[in-house]
């Protein structure tokens, strides 16, 4: 288990799935910028969510900006606009993540 309570198994899962970030989809590397390395993202902001629908890896930059935002908020911001990030742009453990809330809402 990692410093974030993340067990080996899905730290390992979320590494071979999410190779650029899960928003913007910049490409990690460990000589990147500070920004554009990988960080341990909650998609959906509850620590106690620990599963591979809701942990992912995500740039510094984004995740730096979503902060404790809800999801379909972050979507909307500035920060996003000016990325070009969409719900449609961002990888696919993101866009079950925003389906799901859409049936939860209905």
């Amino acid at each position: 288990m990692n410093r974030w309570k993340i067990p080996a198994w899905l730290e390992k899962e979320v590494r071979e799935r999410d190779k650029a970030c899960v928003y913007c989809g910049v490409a990690f590397a460990t000589d990147a910028p500070h920004a554009s390395r990988a960080s341990w993202e909650h998609i959906i902001n509850d620590a106690k969510i620990v599963t591979r629908e809701n942990i992912a890896l995500c740039c510094r930059a984004c995740n730096s900006s979503k902060g404790v935002s809800d999801l379909a908020a972050w979507l909307e911001s500035a920060y996003c606009k000016r990325r070009g990030i969409t719900a449609l742009t961002v990888a696919e453990v993101i866009q079950e993540a925003i389906g799901r809330a859409s049936s939860v809402e209905k």
